[in-house]
């Protein structure tokens, strides 16, 4: 690259480090207050908390970088024209076309920062957070068996343990589970123990007895029935009957352009959906450059001025403001609609247009100039 070109670069990599590191800072903050509160209400450690939120926190920088590129573009182009730099170059002979080369490199690195989060880093935090997730869930079932005290988990539940032995063992369980008001079970058993299974925490009691009151009309009925092992879902005393289904976000991008009957059935997601999701990933690393530029392109507009370049800046913020509602409104059409997933695509093509609109205007000043005096006029 030429020396004017690594120069402007090295400007802007500069100011991106500075505003990542703002703005990743207090998204990041915010996430992790929302988590600590979560999971130490749940009785967690403070290393949990730290583990989560460093987990999130891939998500939090490709959301956040495209915007740290905008910033910093927007401002170092601004300290090139208030330290008249950009002019002299301007005066040297070198076009808006030529000036944006170096901000397009940069957009582009960026871009390639976050495609490696968006398709690499994201999906394997995602998967690791859904696993300790699972992890905490059954550990929050397992809080819930203390000795010696009357529980109500969930609305219509009641759970008493006499005693836990030092094996880990439930004595004298006693469970009435009034949820169904046709249907109440009534579970006592001499001993009980926690079991772990890859579909959630069940609990095996022995030697002890089921009583099923039933209502049909005016009517009731009472069935006992005596068991000397018994198994019964724990993880419905804190989820009752949802069943958990994985993150799209946790599965690879190619996977997902060409999603496999188990992918589906894991996630409960259609086709569409698992399409839609890939090419929102694929479409991400797009938002840099394009940001990138919009911070550029925007301040080119009206030269120098002593009083600064406010109105540029603002109307760079605007046009960085559309291209983001453009973005919003096209998930919410693919969310309502998997199937409309090319319009994910109109927000980055719709930026790219107005930089290069924004560019041509910047080239052609004197046409700029009458447009302004034929207005006034």
């Amino acid at each position: 690259m030429p020396r004017i070109d690594r120069y402007i670069l090295s400007q802007l990599l500069t100011l991106f480090g500075f505003f990542a590191l703002v703005l990743v800072s207090v998204y990041w903050i915010n996430r992790a207050v929302s988590l600590f509160e979560q999971l130490i209400s749940d009785g967690q450690t403070a290393l949990v908390v730290l583990e989560f939120t460093a987990l999130t926190l891939p998500l939090v920088i490709s959301v956040v970088l495209p915007i740290a590129a905008f910033a910093a573009s927007a401002y170092g182009t601004n300290r090139l024209s208030a330290e008249s730099e950009l002019v002299a170059m301007q005066a040297a002979g070198m076009s808006p076309w030529r000036l944006a080369r170096p901000v397009l490199v940069f957009g582009v690195l960026v871009g390639l920062m976050v495609a490696l989060l968006v398709h690499a880093v994201v999906p394997m935090a995602r998967g690791r957070l859904a696993d300790r997730q699972a992890e905490i869930a059954q550990n929050v079932t397992a809080q819930f068996l203390r000795a010696g005290a009357f529980q109500y988990p969930v609305p219509g539940v009641t759970l008493y343990i006499r005693d836990i032995a030092p094996d880990g063992r439930m004595m004298d369980f006693f469970l009435e589970d009034a949820r169904d008001p046709g249907n109440e079970a009534t579970y006592t058993a001499t001993e009980a123990l926690l079991v772990r299974t890859e579909a959630g925490p069940r609990l095996v009691m022995m030697q002890g007895m089921v009583q099923n009151l039933r209502q049909s009309g005016n009517r009731q009925s009472l069935a006992a029935t005596r068991f000397s092992e018994l198994t019964y879902d724990l993880g419905s005393l804190i989820d009752a009957g949802a069943s958990r289904m994985r993150d799209l976000r946790a599965y690879g991008t190619l996977r997902l352009l060409d999603p496999d009957p188990e992918l589906l059935a894991a996630t409960g997601a259609t086709p569409d959906r698992a399409l839609a999701e890939a090419h929102e990933r694929l479409s991400k690393p797009f938002q840099a450059p394009v940001a990138a530029l919009l911070g550029f392109a925007m301040l080119l507009l009206g030269g120098f001025s002593r009083f600064g370049a406010w109105r540029q800046v603002v109307w760079a913020v605007l046009a960085l403001i559309a291209v983001q509602f453009l973005a919003t409104a096209a998930e919410n059409q693919v969310a309502a609609n998997a199937g409309r997933w090319p319009l994910i695509y109109v927000s980055p093509l719709a930026g790219a247009a107005i930089c290069l609109g924004v560019l041509w205007l910047a080239a052609r000043p004197r046409h700029l100039r009458r447009r302004a005096r034929g207005g006034a006029a």
